[in-house]
């Protein structure tokens, strides 16, 4: 009998580390699909010459636009900006550039691992050009 209530135990112990796993992933999948999409799915190859070119700077609009918008959404900051006395705009740059790096950080990785994606070309096929017969 002990053996049994021994077996249950495990049981409902590997429910409780499931229902964790999942818990766990369902809150960091936005996070998790983001890092796999630019690790996994740009071709950074193609994207550092963009960026040295001139792309950086739409690229630091859109990181200010996004943490005002942030702001605006969500006024209040977190519990710990209020601790440092940190104003809500400057918490939410903080938290989209630390997000903007950590995708830079993604395309270094991928040049340094040499994890290039495949190319898909989406264009189709041409048609064989047939020549009338006169």
């Amino acid at each position: 009998m002990e053996i049994l209530q021994s077996f249950w135990q495990i049981l409902v112990n590997l429910g409780a580390l499931a229902v964790g796993i999942v818990t766990l992933g369902i809150h960091w999948f936005a996070l998790v699909a983001w890092l796999a999409w630019w690790l996994f799915g740009v071709n950074w190859r193609k994207v550092w010459p963009v960026l040295a070119g001139g792309g950086w700077v739409p690229l630091v609009l859109l990181i200010v636009l996004g943490a005002a918008a942030w702001s605006a959404l969500q006024p209040v900051p977190p519990e710990a900006a209020r601790v440092a006395n940190v104003p809500s705009f400057w918490w939410r740059l903080g938290g989209v550039s630390l997000l903007a790096g950590v995708t830079l950080l993604c395309g270094w990785l991928q040049d340094q691992f040499q994890w290039t994606p495949q190319e898909i070309n989406l264009d189709p096929p041409t048609a064989p050009a047939t020549h009338a017969h006169h």
